[in-house]
């Protein structure tokens, strides 16, 4: 039974200027950091770590977030570090929608970052590094978003990993009854731009009796605590993680990863659970008529025990793929015992799920060098041909 004293009078409420978990030095060199504008000049960010001359690969964020989730240094290995040190060249999207940019304070949606922000990054990824191509790991709304960016037509891409969701969109009845509430368009009409689960001790009495109120919120028992900031999350986005997953300073560093989340945004993620597959910003069926340019190697990974995004979500998509386009393109890995964000900051994410991500990764790499010095031979050849005739 929850206590409500975890939400009144114990409740644990983040200090910015106190430090009272433990931290460490990242093990990568210190990165080299891009600014860079989208067709709409917004402006976007992206932190490369070279770490070898595989790659390259970009990390792109969920929503209400930013690329820290990659980087957190609460978890002995992140998933920066561990491509990393598999010799990848690796770089962290920070798209419109991060926490860390002030572009998250406007009102932007999905389709924004689909169709703006992935083309701009990716382009100028391949042209900073020299290379014709990347590859792509996405987690969240970045993988709704990145599935979305392909079926919109985004080139240079050979390989991508959809943590949690792509095509199809299934969650559990608290999380679909809340979506029909349509908290976002309601906010909007109220003059509101965004919604955060960030709190701190600075929190007026109006905002402490907000995080009161969340005690009504339901949460199943083994997943309670006295973080306002966990509270907030678990009402906004569902429950993004099994606690058990979580060690206690990863738990105790929440508010430094999670923010705001624009409203824009948020109405379309809930028109898509409530239409169980990826639909625009108006409703309309854009993205899935076109599966046939999701042609490329791709892995789908689903927590066993995810609420926000139930596993059968990528089961949906890969059986659709498989059917469309052949299933040697297509793999997917349910990891037990996990949820949503913890397959990416888990306290053993690193022994539990890194290592699928790496083996799509790596063979996504050889097939993309093996069909390009193919093509090498066929050119080759071509031009021997011409000149024998």
């Amino acid at each position: 039974m929850k206590n409500f004293r975890n939400y009144t009078v114990n409740v644990d409420r983040f200090d910015p200027q106190v430090t009272t978990y433990k931290t460490r030095p990242l093990n990568v060199t210190p990165p080299t950091t891009h600014f860079f504008n989208t067709s709409d000049d917004v402006q976007l960010r992206l932190k490369r770590y070279k770490g070898g001359t595989k790659g390259p690969v970009i990390l792109s964020h969920c929503t209400g977030v930013s690329s820290l989730m990659f980087a957190i240094d609460t978890i002995d290995v992140n998933l920066l570090e561990y491509l990393y040190n598999e010799g990848y060249d690796v770089w962290l999207l920070d798209y419109r929608l991060s926490i860390e940019l002030p572009a998250s304070q406007q009102l932007s949606t999905m389709d924004d970052v689909a169709t703006k922000d992935y083309p701009a990054a990716v382009q100028t990824v391949c042209e900073l590094a020299g290379v014709e191509k990347v590859q792509i790991v996405a987690h969240g709304v970045g993988a709704s978003t990145l599935t979305m960016a392909l079926l919109s037509g985004l080139e240079n891409v050979s390989g991508a990993v959809c943590s949690q969701v792509s095509t199809h969109l299934y969650s559990v009845g608290i999380n679909e009854f809340k979506a029909k509430l349509n908290a976002p368009t309601i906010l909007r009409a109220l003059g509101k731009k965004t919604m955060t689960s960030y709190t701190d001790i600075n929190a007026n009495f109006l905002t402490r009796a907000y995080d009161a109120s969340l005690f009504f919120v339901p949460v199943p028992e083994h997943e309670t605590c006295n973080s306002p900031v966990c509270h907030r999350i678990s009402t906004i986005f569902g429950e993004l993680y099994e606690h058990s997953q979580l060690n206690e300073d990863t738990h105790a560093a929440l508010p430094r990863m999670f923010g705001r989340v624009n409203l824009s945004a948020m109405k379309q993620l809930t028109a898509i659970l409530l239409n169980n597959k990826l639909i625009d910003a108006n409703g309309d069926d854009t993205y899935l008529p076109h599966i046939d340019r999701l042609k490329l190697p791709m892995l789908f990974i689903s927590g066993g025990n995810n609420d926000c995004v139930l596993s059968k979500s990528t089961q949906e998509t890969i059986e659709m793929l498989a059917d469309a386009n052949g299933a040697e393109f297509y793999k997917r890995q349910e990891i037990g015992n996990y949820g949503h964000i913890d397959c990416i900051i888990g306290k053993d994410a690193a022994r539990d799920v890194y290592p699928f991500i790496l083996d799509l990764l790596e063979s996504s790499q050889i097939q993309a060098v093996t069909k390009k010095e193919s093509e090498k031979v066929k050119v080759d050849v071509a031009i021997d041909v011409k000149e024998t005739a």
